[in-house]
């Protein structure tokens, strides 16, 4: 017999009607601050990162304030050299960009006469003039610009997570004065801040194993730049699905193209690009993360569409970051708790569920 009345029955209709028009509402405000939110949200992942080592830090004896402020220096220290090594990278890149572009144009000429001279029917004059822009030197002043854009985020996200990780030295206490039965919330609070941490320590450990074994492997191959494409497979580690795809272009083709370069080692890098990801990507990181921690591949890739259209570029970086986060906060509540579950993946198959447990809805099935 259910438990539901007639008006129980009418009512959900509307809520799910208000639901779709609050969740449609939050996304255009979302898309709307897009500017203020990115740097907000990447300062709150990086500063709960940076909570893991201040707890270990005061538990050899050393004060919340004083673990808080060595952090930080540490975080500052790392950041500015691998910065500056970049720029220096970057800047040689640049520098060489009109030789490298003028090898990549005569290996794209040579692809379309030879595609032309098998029978294909391919005019390379025709195809050559839909890529001609009509200014060729107008990208300078824009690339200039988002790197501008992006040096002044970098301070504003730099200071507010200096802010934010003093702001959580007293986050526990705030709570537990502002509520009047603080237990239950703060059990919630400490369940999904443990599990987001632990979430966002491996993800970015693994993305920095990522980036050094990258690092090696240019060095080892002898691809140009090696430090720029490691940073770039430690940022772009974080898209989904396409992610190590997107990162290992670049230093193929720049492989391919160079005069030391070739078919042969621009096909071993790619090769060492695949075992990478495959190794690090689907073996160490599952294990280490468990299933409860994973995403099903249709959500992530959802995930990669939704949020790189509501922020950017930036939204595809964070996008399985913020899917997480919006996971494990389901997850760290009874009533929402089925929504969580049906964002992670499946842990067993169809075939193993027995024939006891096959008449039993999913929520009373034995695990």
């Amino acid at each position: 017999m259910s438990n539901l009345s007639d008006e129980d029955y009418r009512s959900i209709p509307l809520n799910a009607t208000l639901a779709l028009a609050a969740l449609v509402v939050i996304i255009a405000g979302m898309k709307a601050g897009a500017d203020l939110l990115v740097p907000l949200l990447l300062a709150i992942f990086i500063a709960v990162v940076c909570t893991s080592p201040v707890q270990w830090l005061h538990r050899c004896g050393l004060s919340m304030r004083l673990s808080a402020l060595l952090t930080l220096m540490v975080l500052l220290g790392f950041i500015s050299l691998i910065g500056l090594l970049v720029v220096n990278s970057f800047s040689t890149f640049v520098t060489a960009l009109p030789e490298i572009e003028s090898r990549l144009y005569e290996q794209y000429w040579n692809l379309l006469n030879a595609l032309s001279s098998r029978g294909l029917a391919i005019n390379p004059d025709q195809i050559n003039s839909l890529f001609e822009g009509e200014d060729e030197g107008s990208w300078m002043p824009a690339l200039l610009s988002q790197l501008g854009n992006l040096f002044m985020q970098s301070i504003i996200v730099g200071l507010l997570v200096i802010f934010m990780l003093f702001e959580t030295l007293n986050v526990r206490d705030k709570i537990s004065r502002a509520l009047e039965n603080p237990a239950p919330s703060l059990k919630r609070f400490s369940e999904f801040s443990l599990t987001l941490k632990r979430y966002l320590a491996v993800k970015t450990m693994i993305s920095l194993a990522t980036g050094a074994l990258v690092w090696l492997s240019c060095m080892i191959v002898g691809v140009d730049f090696p430090l720029l494409w490691g940073v770039l497979a430690f940022a772009l580690n974080f898209i989904p699905n396409i992610g190590s795809a997107l990162a290992a272009i670049p230093p193929v083709l720049l492989l391919l193209v160079s005069q030391d370069g070739g078919a042969f080692q621009a096909l071993l890098l790619a090769s060492a690009y695949l075992v990478i990801n495959f190794v690090l990507g689907n073996l160490i990181e599952p294990r280490v993360m468990g299933q409860a921690l994973g995403l099903s591949t249709f959500v992530a890739f959802l995930s990669l569409v939704v949020w790189g259209w509501i922020f950017g570029a930036a939204g595809m970086l964070l996008s399985v970051v913020l899917t997480m986060t919006l996971k494990i906060a389901l997850d760290s509540h009874p009533q929402t708790r089925w929504i969580a579950r049906l964002l992670g993946p499946g842990k067993r198959r169809v075939k193993d569920i027995r024939v006891s447990d096959a008449s039993l809805p999913p929520w009373k099935r034995k695990n």
